[in-house]
């Protein structure tokens, strides 16, 4: 059975557009590959709350998708193989994030 999952990385803000938006794309198709992906959202560049590696800001991006447990412990090997991701974390969500983060989008989308 597939599970649903939310992850959020935080890219070095010393990437261009262009770097950014290839990193972003080889986790989407990591991810499309291993599982479906649901959602996908950038935040774009915002304040970190600490320094990270001296850097103050970070690019943030949102994946939502369905995948086999295993896959998360594969997906977060590679954000730790990727020197471009600053900090990220992987998030198993139940019916009531599930159904918060479907209000949310819905909202946003009025």
């Amino acid at each position: 059975m597939l599970n649903r999952y939310e992850t959020v990385f935080i890219l070095t803000p010393v990437l261009s557009e262009e770097q950014t938006k290839e990193a972003v794309e080889k986790f989407a198709s990591l991810v499309s590959e291993n599982g479906k992906l649901l959602h996908k959202e950038n935040w774009g560049m915002r304040k970190l709350a600490y320094p990270i590696t001296k850097k103050s800001s970070g690019y943030y991006s949102l994946f939502e998708f369905e995948a086999d447990s295993a896959f998360v412990q594969k997906l977060e090997i590679e954000y730790k193989r990727d020197e471009k991701v600053l900090r990220f974390l992987t998030v198993k969500m139940d019916k009531h994030h599930i159904a918060f983060a479907e209000k949310r989008r819905n909202k946003a989308n009025v």
